[in-house]
């Protein structure tokens, strides 16, 4: 047997199956009851989500004054192609999903006044939440912890899906390879695609490298609805480098916090709370007008006892790489980073396809519009999951296994396979903003 053949298993069956153990699949799990079995999969180690890797923090409405500023804020940095709908759902659901993260154990800052609150680009007051510079792990790990206490939840780490079961466009389970190369029929009543974005098909990204779009591929591939594909998220800041692999991102917090950006001949060049895109563009500008592969973040205005300690984590990675941001500036670069686009969905996270659903960046209800406000992605992949897992409990007990004749030697050449997917996405993209795909996913030198 070929080293890269497939060992064929026996079907398996579950109530849902959840791909993806992101902040989204995982409160999902969390919401859903504990008398349904749910396996959850992933490519990787549970924890290589790109939530784990979040650093700013989760927005929240700070008080009901807020909710107009709010919703302007979310809707002026998505150049107003939000959908309202999804945009008021999100920001009324925000102080329920805050409350539930502190059930869980997260442990958010806090001042004398209580919760302590800070700001990032576009937002017109501090109402964003965190703790430290790495809230997405704060958050994400403390839903793993307790995902794995729950007897119902089955966890299988290095489980990549290659694609759906559908009959009469119903999803009736997923296709999956295990470590050791053998395929899974899972059957479910229910799916949810958890499966973050797009940032491994590029070779300058703040994503894992295994997060590669797979989902939307296999949506394509079904007929299943797209939305705001061509609405690709590149971020102002990340530590410049010329080492292969992820790029380290420098949080919009860090800006928040007073952090400013200078060209070649040391000048500020642009206002750094505009929204990403705004000051991504400023950057390419600047970098194109000196020749230059970045420009520089210069801490060196701000308090420099309070640097380490608000953000220790950047500052550790800075101080590896031979800059202390106390004293020194730092090149950074943008680089893709979010996926605003991705499997078109209604309010509770449903797809066009029967019982399938998607959460998190693989989803889209239109709530970020064509660019995301810092901040809103940890909140609207909780939002719109736990909106997902209510409609799962409404509808499962209405839903029955049904096992249909599946061809698997298609499945068999897995490079093939991964090389389509990746052509699919890429097609879609060029289809839908040939300027954006000209200039971020034309050659090698963009696109891993």
């Amino acid at each position: 047997m070929k080293e890269d053949a497939i060992v064929r298993e026996k079907a398996e069956v579950a109530d849902v199956v959840i791909v993806g153990t992101g902040a989204a699949g995982l409160f999902c799990a969390l919401n859903l009851p504990q008398n349904l079995k749910i396996y959850m999969i992933t490519k990787d180690e549970a924890q290589n989500s790109n939530s784990f890797l979040a650093q700013g923090g989760i927005a929240t409405l700070k008080s009901q004054d807020d909710y107009e500023a709010y919703f302007e804020d979310t809707m002026r940095a998505g150049h107003y192609k939000n959908n309202k709908a999804s945009v008021e759902t999100m920001i009324k659901s925000s102080p329920e999903i805050i409350d539930d993260l502190i059930n869980y154990g997260v442990d958010f800052a806090r001042d004398e006044e209580g919760l302590a609150y800070t700001r990032e680009g576009a937002h017109s007051i501090s109402r964003i939440l965190h703790h430290d510079d790495i809230t997405g792990r704060e958050i994400t790990s403390k839903l793993l912890e307790e995902a794995k206490t729950r007897a119902n939840i089955q966890i299988t780490e290095f489980m990549t899906m290659v694609d759906i079961i559908v009959e009469h466009n119903t999803c009736k389970g997923v296709i999956a390879y295990d470590k050791q190369k053998k395929l899974h029929a899972i059957y479910a009543k229910a799916v949810v695609f958890a499966t973050g974005g797009i940032g491994g098909l590029f070779k300058f990204s703040t994503n894992f490298k295994h997060i590669t779009g797979d989902a939307f591929a296999i949506a394509i591939s079904h007929g299943i609805e797209l939305q705001d594909v061509n609405y690709i998220q590149i971020h102002p800041t990340v530590l410049y480098t010329k080492d292969e692999g992820r790029r380290f991102l420098i949080s919009e917090s860090v800006r928040g916090e007073g952090a400013i950006l200078l060209n070649e001949e040391g000048n500020r060049f642009v206002d750094e709370l505009q929204p990403r895109d705004v000051v991504t563009a400023a950057i390419k500008k600047q970098m194109q007008k000196y020749n230059t592969e970045y420009v520089y973040l210069s801490m060196r205005n701000m308090d420099k006892n309070a640097i380490q300690p608000r953000f220790p984590n950047i500052y550790k990675r800075c101080l590896e790489e031979g800059y202390d941001l106390r004293y020194q500036d730092i090149p950074v670069t943008p680089a893709q980073h979010y996926f605003m686009g991705g499997i078109k969905t209604d309010l509770d996270a449903k797809t066009s396809m029967e019982n399938l659903f998607a959460v998190g960046e693989a989803g889209c209800n239109g709530v970020h519009g064509a660019n995301r406000l810092a901040s809103n992605s940890l909140l609207e992949s909780l939002v719109f999951s736990k909106r997902g897992a209510n409609a799962i409990e409404k509808n499962i007990g209405k839903i029955d296994y049904e096992f249909v004749t599946l061809n698997l030697d298609k499945y068999n050449n897995l490079k093939e396979l991964q090389k389509k997917y990746k052509q699919l996405i890429m097609e879609e993209i060029k289809k839908r903003d040939r300027e954006f795909y000209d200039k971020w996913c034309s050659d090698e030198n963009q696109c891993g």
